[in-house]
């Protein structure tokens, strides 16, 4: 959990954090219209951690645009080595290190960031003395649009739909302390594990019985109808959590397939991930970050503008704690070899809970690089990204998809995850190198400026 603030730093929502952007230049500083940011009224070091967060979260990704689903949360099973190649050697090294430097740590600053927009929208309304509640609510209702275009015709990995609907919920929050910010994304995070943890124990109760009456009926006992329909129940079950190698290649197939295969295909997965995550629990874990974001925004900890040995203590606590927590999880999953009624029942949320610390111990070190001035070019080119994180994220599922499904190049399944990184390198290269380029000319990347001017419900400038 975060530390307590400085002594200099105000924490009470009607206080204004020193962080506070100043109102446009061309806009009256109270009573004015909302306007999108100007460039000099960004925090270049909340546009580079949303970059590195942007950045990061393709090392994941990676692997279920160019891969089975079931590569992402199995990386030993033998069926599926066929595809993402065999565990050993730098496949396991390149494992490794998604789990654990980015595997839902990303996602993790990703959902603060979200909460910490509405503060800085808040405030800005609030220098204006103009109301936030009719903007705040077109501009998630629109994320949500966004969400549901992007899954169903892009990519079904997708969490715009999850942001827009869960930041539904943020908006009556916005006036609240840090410590109750703090509070509320605490007992949200601990639904998220209890939630999890409830359907893995049902899990695990459903596996006992059938494998009992499974017994029984090697044992030559007769069974009762429910006896017989819980044993095929269960093999469905397994089926699904451990899918064949039949049912894998028909996968790959279906992506690999015409565009009106793999749009058929993405469009199931994407009602499939969105119940999951709506009904598994996850949903719980977006928000409780979320709202933690909200209270570190307040606290100024994303625009660097705390003391250098704050971050240097965060940064060595998060780790502290979460690094050995997130390498336990890794290497007792591998031993375990990924068996999904454990993950369910704890251990993803070993990852889950350890990754919370990790993502914050990300923030503390980027923030001491903002503050110490060091890499400039590339913080740039990071920060630059960040501006155009809504356009970059987009562009990633349409660059990857295009290389790995069927309506483009088609080469899914046929790269073994140390050779995707290459992929994920180049398509870093290129959103820094057109990040800075394309704002050098322009107010906004693309996709921002049709969500700031539906949001706004007027046409934005766009040239610089």
């Amino acid at each position: 959990m975060p530390m307590q603030p400085d002594a200099d730093h105000p924490t009470h929502p009607s206080q204004t954090p020193a962080h506070t952007p100043p109102p446009s230049a061309h806009t009256p500083p109270h009573g004015g219209d909302m306007v999108p940011l100007e460039a000099a009224e960004r925090s270049q070091a909340l546009d580079t951690l949303r970059g590195v967060a942007l950045l990061g979260i393709l090392t994941m990704n990676i692997m279920t645009f160019a891969l089975p689903l079931a590569s992402y949360g199995n990386p030993v099973s033998e069926v599926l080595a066929k595809y993402a190649g065999p565990f050993e050697g730098m496949n396991v090294v390149v494992w490794a290190l998604q789990y654990v430097v980015f595997n839902t740590k990303m996602m993790n600053i990703f959902s603060m960031l979200f909460g910490a927009g509405l503060i800085v929208l808040s405030l800005r309304a609030s220098s204006r003395a103009v109301s936030l509640a009719g903007l705040y609510y077109r501009r998630v209702g629109w994320l949500i649009l966004f969400g549901l275009f992007h899954a169903y015709f892009i990519w079904f990995g997708d969490v715009l739909f999850m942001y827009g609907l869960w930041g539904l919920l943020l908006y009556p929050c916005r006036n609240f302390r840090p410590r109750t910010l703090y509070t509320l994304g605490g007992v949200s995070l601990v639904v998220s594990v209890l939630i999890g943890a409830a359907m893995g124990g049902a899990l695990l109760l459903f596996r006992t019985v059938a494998m009992e009456a499974l017994a029984a009926q090697e044992a030559g006992k007769e069974l009762t109808q429910e006896q017989t329909n819980m044993i095929a129940q269960w093999q469905e079950t397994l089926r699904q959590l451990n899918p064949s190698a039949e049912q894998v290649e028909q996968e790959v197939q279906a992506v690999r397939g015409g565009a009106l295969s793999a749009l058929k295909h993405n469009a199931s997965m994407a009602f499939f991930l969105q119940l999951m995550m709506l009904f598994m629990g996850y949903g719980f874990h977006i928000l409780g970050m979320m709202l933690i974001g909200m209270g570190l925004m307040k606290q100024g900890v994303f625009t660097a503008s705390r003391s250098s040995r704050f971050y240097t203590r965060l940064a060595a606590i998060g780790y502290g704690i979460g690094l050995p927590i997130v390498i336990y999880g890794g290497w007792s999953g591998v031993q375990a070899g990924f068996d999904p009624v454990r993950e369910m029942l704890y251990g993803m949320h070993i990852n889950a809970v350890g990754g919370v610390a990790v993502a914050l111990g990300h923030v503390g070190a980027i923030m001491l690089v903002c503050q110490s001035g060091v890499l400039p070019a590339l913080r740039a080119r990071l920060a630059a990204a960040g501006r155009m994180a809504l356009t970059n994220y987009l562009s990633q599922s349409i660059i990857c998809t295009f290389i790995f499904f069927g309506w483009g190049l088609g080469f899914f399944g046929t790269l073994q995850l140390k050779w995707l990184m290459p992929v994920v390198f180049a398509v870093w290269a290129l959103q820094l190198t057109w990040s800075s380029f394309w704002l050098a000319r322009f107010r906004f990347g693309p996709a921002e400026w049709l969500w700031r001017s539906l949001t706004y419900w007027q046409r934005q400038p766009m040239r610089r």
